[in-house]
């Protein structure tokens, strides 16, 4: 630069021109504010995205979203910021979320939509006309409006909502599971015969046929889904805003008797990420016993959010409770954390866990010689991984954690959730064949365009067309890949530390018999002498005291974590 401006005064009015240029080309490209407009791909269906932005007097970002198709319009975004021409926004509605990368030139924002733990493209540019779309009105229909019915299956309640509209199109609709959390999810086809009424979502496998009644206040009709038919009724609602959520009793109510703190640290061996979280600090003089908090597989916040419950908001409550210093953090681009966890592997999380042992060093709170860490399900699996590297890390707790290589859990999981759905023993069997052979085309198959080729011819016909693009991109994503060729046993082999290792009877996901076994057996073979690896009766992969041991079966469980297990944990590491 200075070598510039020594070369007269005409190449120094350029070179000025240029910098003024760049700062007003950085500004607007800076300038957010306006509509939206995407196109995220959601299974057999495409669904139109709108985001509206604004900006107040004092410069804050506000925004709202429309999913044009679902016909939800103006649901509000949790919180929005730009921030290095990042743009994240948090949609608490519908439990989703995005991050995205604004170009220089201001016009486009490439980035991914983030729900129930899967990552979709989303890619938005500026809508040159008004977008505020609304659905081309069409003349009401005599069935427009919210329906509510309870869905029996299994030994499980779960309740549904079809929000119906009429439009010149013809009649659109979508479907809520309040007790799943997932709402606004697109109908793919929504057909009326007179008094029959047929409802489909391809993308589930889901299938609804009823009649509607003579007086329009219910629809009799049969749920069809994985080849099972439950009966489902659904009862015309006025208003589904307020509709009771399942008690969770066990959510902690402020004020807490102990600290709590905003926190955030940055993870030096990854770029661009910073994590955020929250610190809970007991009563009294310190310095006290202190963890680290590792969530499973997806996206999770500091709480661990799931089906209304908030698993390590309540064991972080209870430990704190107990003297133990606890550290919770939203995953990477989660909640305030920075980064990409769509392309991040198991390998990549530990060193997020990393920064957080660092972390907890720096806190006098903390006794720097009794920092452990708890994870849960994958969590289970990085805890070993960062104590087999960290000799000060003092102990380790892990929750349903994998034993083995995740390509056998994956075909074990589908061999136990079939029988528990009520399969024959020999389908199961089947359909962990079908597993077995897909995995192992994944972990064999190191060329992507080759994997993909074979994917596609594997599944065909096997599960809808519409699912088979997304599930090839899952599966030839970093983390499945790495999750499935990984193996604990090494690792675990290298833990010095005290161990804990629990699962629950019932869980299906990380099963017991599969994996505590080959848990012991890496620690006895590495000499460790402290180390307890135990199955808890009754309780599923998310320690909850279960029926089934089925996912689907933990929306309608009220407790969020079964109190024996929160005891066993924290009394165990307070004798460490």
């Amino acid at each position: 630069m200075d070598a510039l401006f020594r070369r007269g005064s005409i190449k120094k009015i350029i070179a000025i021109a240029a910098l003024i240029l760049s700062a007003v080309c950085m500004a607007q490209s800076q300038d957010i504010a306006g509509d939206w407009q995407g196109l995220l791909n959601a299974g057999t269906t495409q669904l139109h995205i709108i985001l509206h932005i604004t900006k107040d007097n004092e410069g804050n970002l506000k925004a709202t979203m429309d999913s044009v198709d679902q016909r939800a319009f103006g649901l509000p975004v949790s919180s929005v910021s730009l921030k290095n021409s990042k743009l994240k926004f948090e949609v608490d509605k519908v439990q989703g979320s995005y991050v995205g990368k604004l170009s220089p030139d201001g016009t486009k924002i490439s980035g991914s939509w983030s729900q129930g733990g899967a990552f979709l493209d989303l890619d938005f540019k500026r809508a040159t006309n008004a977008v505020k779309a609304q659905p081309r009105p069409g003349p009401p229909s005599d069935i427009d409006g919210a329906w509510l019915g309870t869905l029996e299956a299994n030994g499980m309640k779960l309740r549904v909502v079809f929000h119906i509209l009429n439009t010149a199109d013809g009649l659109t609709g979508t479907i809520d599971s309040p007790d799943t959390g997932q709402a606004g999810i697109p109908m793919t086809a929504i057909t009326r015969v007179g008094s029959s009424l047929k409802i489909e979502m391809k993308q589930a496998d889901i299938l609804y046929e009823g009649k509607i009644s003579p007086d329009l206040a219910t629809i009799d009709g049969t749920w069809t889904q994985h080849g099972r038919n439950p009966p489902l009724v659904v009862k015309r609602v006025k208003d589904v805003s307020q509709l009771e959520r399942r008690p969770r009793p066990q959510a902690p109510v402020k004020p807490y008797p102990y600290r709590e703190e905003e926190v955030s640290y940055v993870n030096k061996k990854a770029q661009g990420v910073t994590l955020a979280g929250t610190l809970t600090i007991p009563p009294g003089k310190g310095p006290f016993p202190a963890v680290l908090l590792i969530p499973g597989s997806g996206a999770h916040d500091r709480d661990v959010t799931l089906f209304g419950h908030k698993l390590f908001l309540v064991l972080a409550d209870y430990l704190t409770r107990k003297g133990i210093v606890v550290l919770r953090v939203d995953d990477r681009s989660v909640g305030k954390s920075t980064g990409n966890l769509a392309d991040a592997t198991t390998a990549d999380l530990a060193t997020d866990a990393e920064a957080g042992v660092e972390y907890l060093r720096t806190r006098s709170e903390a006794d720097a010689h009794k920092i452990g860490l708890i994870g849960h399900s994958e969590g289970g699996l990085i805890a070993p991984m960062v104590a087999a590297r960290n000799a000060d890390v003092a102990f380790i707790v892990m929750m349903a954690g994998p034993g083995v290589p995740g390509d056998e859990i994956l075909v074990e999981q589908v061999l136990l959730i079939s029988e528990a759905s009520g399969a024959s023993h020999d389908v199961a069997e089947k359909n962990a064949t079908a597993e077995r052979e897909v995995v192992t085309l994944v972990k064999q198959e190191k060329d992507n365009a080759v994997l993909e080729k074979d994917l596609r011819e594997k599944l065909a016909g096997k599960i809808p067309e519409a699912q088979i693009g997304p599930t090839i991109k899952q599966l030839t994503s970093p983390w499945v890949r790495y999750f499935i060729a990984y193996d604990p046993a090494p690792a675990l082999r290298k833990v010095k530390c005290p161990v804990l290792a629990i699962n629950g009877e019932k869980d299906v996901q990380v099963p017991p018999k599969q994996n505590l076994p080959a848990i012991r057996k890496a620690l006895e073979e590495g000499g460790n002498q402290h180390a307890e690896a135990d199955e808890l009766p009754g309780l599923n992969h998310l320690f909850q005291t279960a029926k089934t041991g089925l996912p689907s079966e933990y929306g309608e469980i009220e407790e969020t974590m079964s109190p024996a297990a929160m005891e066993k944990i924290a009394s165990w590491i307070l004798k460490q």
